[in-house]
């Protein structure tokens, strides 16, 4: 371009040259003249330091990114973080605080046995507290969990009644004592509106039979001649399945025994129980019972741990349907009262027949 733009000044001090003061003064200017005009030299760019600094930064820049350059390289591929190893597999632990457990078995077991040989209506009297209090936590989680209004006042009142009858009448005294015990549920719960009376009632006389009409097949035991060994027996032949079903399923159980109802229960540790009560029956109804053998006590061993693992099932059956895990938390390690009695209540009549068939009711 040839115009001021550029910047060329002018004013005094600088000289026009002919050619175009003749071509400013207007049409006398044609191309002969335009043929003797000397052009006007073409003034290079100056560039402007800074500025060509900053476009050749974003030249490299740009070529950077399109080349990978040294602006915006790549990072280097990162190596892959040592994996940890995999933890050591865990021992199985115990689902209850064992020390407490302990503690609390040892507890009532000193009790029981100083009740049991010294005062025999002490030991009655600790029957008694037993079915009163599991009376208590099982129409409790009735009430909670179902809605069912289980009475606790005529059940309390007649399974006491129930134990103490069959103390002093045996199994007549206790089969009276039950039938009362029904006939008082049924007449207590009129006093209420009649909708779920059946239900309520219902439920009533199995929590009468299940809790303090079995109990008292221990009651009977104890009447005998040897009747604290006879419950001795009892009581170790039950505690030795029960844990001899923990011992060897903690330890080899593999294979479930009844999933569904108490998935911890495996068919290795029904094994254990069968094989730790036959010994120890074996061992009592030699040296404990008066004209008893060891092989009675190998069959009377085996009827326990079936008695003792069906007992524990049917409890579990019954917190799986009220969706709870333990009865209570009054025992602590154990739950409560019914989840340690869960196993000795429906073995009691079946240790008080066959003592009565082996050596007789003494």
């Amino acid at each position: 371009m040839n115009d001021s733009s550029w910047g060329a000044p002018q004013g005094a001090g600088h000289r026009v040259a002919p050619e175009m003061r003749a071509a400013a003064a207007g049409p006398a200017y044609d191309a002969h003249d335009a043929q003797q005009t000397r052009p006007m030299p073409i003034v290079p760019d100056v560039p402007d330091a800074g500025r060509d600094a900053e476009d050749r930064d974003h030249r490299e820049q740009g070529a950077g990114r399109l080349s990978g350059g040294p602006l915006f390289r790549d990072p280097k591929p990162q190596e892959p973080m040592p994996t940890a190893p995999p933890p050591p597999p865990q021992k199985k632990r115990a689902g209850r605080d064992l020390g407490s457990a302990i503690g609390v078995g040892l507890g009532l077991g000193a009790l029981v046995v100083v009740s049991l040989f010294f005062v025999k209506a002490v030991f009655v009297g600790v029957i008694v507290l037993a079915v009163v209090v599991g009376l208590w936590e099982l129409t409790s989680r009735l009430d909670e969990r179902k809605g069912i209004k289980a009475p606790l006042v005529p059940l309390a009142v007649g399974g006491a009644a129930m134990v103490v009858a069959g103390y002093a009448r045996g199994a007549e005294g206790a089969w009276a004592a039950m039938a009362l015990t029904a006939l008082a549920v049924l007449v207590w719960r009129m006093t209420q509106p009649p909708e779920d009376y059946l239900r309520d009632v219902t439920a009533a006389v199995f929590a009468a039979f299940y809790v303090p009409f079995l109990a008292t097949f221990v009651a009977m035991l104890l009447t005998a001649d040897d009747g604290p060994q006879r419950v001795l027996t009892f009581l170790l032949l039950t505690v030795v399945s029960d844990t001899g079903a923990y011992a060897v399923g903690w330890r080899f159980g593999k294979h479930k025994l009844a999933p569904r109802i108490s998935p911890g229960k495996t068919r290795e540790g029904l094994f254990g129980a069968v094989g730790f009560a036959m010994v120890a029956g074996a061992l009592c109804m030699q040296f404990l019972i008066d004209d008893g053998s060891w092989w009675q006590g190998l069959l009377l061993g085996l009827a326990v741990a079936a008695s003792a693992t069906l007992g524990d099932l049917g409890e579990s059956m019954i917190k799986r349907d009220l969706g709870i895990k333990d009865m209570g938390t009054l025992l602590p390690g154990h739950g409560g009262i019914m989840d340690r009695l869960d196993s000795l209540l429906p073995t009691a009549p079946v240790v008080w027949l066959l003592m009565v068939l082996f050596v007789g009711s003494g």
